[in-house]
């Protein structure tokens, strides 16, 4: 069983902040160069896969699900998966009260903090683990489910479901940063554990000595 994690392309929330106050979160399309790094993920990962039957889970945000088209793959399976969207920020965003909260969450903690119309991290984290429970039980229970999944979701929900898989501690979940636009990473299950095929980078040092599962 392997799980490839895929973080949505560039989309215009990304080049434009401002962008959050006029359009909702979920409906913010990719940019120009968000389109080609999706189509460029693609041929990796048709090579990555070979031929390999795949079952799709993709937030049903308009930049995750339009990553995945662009990706190319024929997938046996697609389910558009709500608990693998972004961080709930609220409705459309004041800019000024948008920077408050972000310096907030910054000296509360990414994980604990609730934002004022939105989910804290933890919220999140409990999401994903709903999913990767069901997931689970799909993979046992359905001899035609493939062995692989692949998940199009978004930095921040990337890292809490390798928390959730890898039991890492808050502290070392805070001190990750999100991986690139269409970076991927693999969960691979073989010999009775999850394996992580490459770490995230990390914004500071943790105190916390639990380093990520190589």
């Amino acid at each position: 069983m392997r799980i490839i994690l895929l973080r949505h392309a560039e989309s215009l929330g990304n080049i434009d902040e401002l962008a959050y106050c006029r359009i909702p979160d979920h409906a913010l399309p990719l940019t120009p160069r968000g389109e080609e790094q999706a189509a460029a993920e693609g041929v990796r990962l048709r090579e990555l896969l070979a031929g390999s039957a795949v079952a799709a889970y993709v937030s049903p945000y308009v930049r995750t699900t339009r990553t995945f088209q662009l990706l190319g793959l024929g997938v046996e399976r697609f389910v558009p998966e709500p608990r693998l969207r972004e961080q709930d920020w609220g409705n459309l965003q004041d800019p000024v009260e948008q920077e408050i909260q972000k310096q907030k969450r910054h000296e509360f903690g990414h994980f604990f903090y609730r934002l004022a119309h939105g989910e804290s991290g933890a919220d999140v984290d409990d999401r994903v683990a709903s999913f990767l429970n069901e997931l689970e039980q799909r993979v046992e229970n359905d001899p035609t489910h493939p062995d692989t999944a692949l998940v199009v979701t978004h930095g921040l929900t990337m890292r809490l479901l390798c928390r959730r898989m890898f039991s890492w501690s808050i502290d070392l979940f805070e001190s990750l940063s999100n991986p690139e636009h269409c970076a991927h990473r693999i969960l691979t299950y073989a010999g009775g554990r999850w394996s992580l095929d490459r770490p995230f980078a990390q914004w500071r040092d943790s105190p916390d000595q639990t380093t990520q599962v190589p």
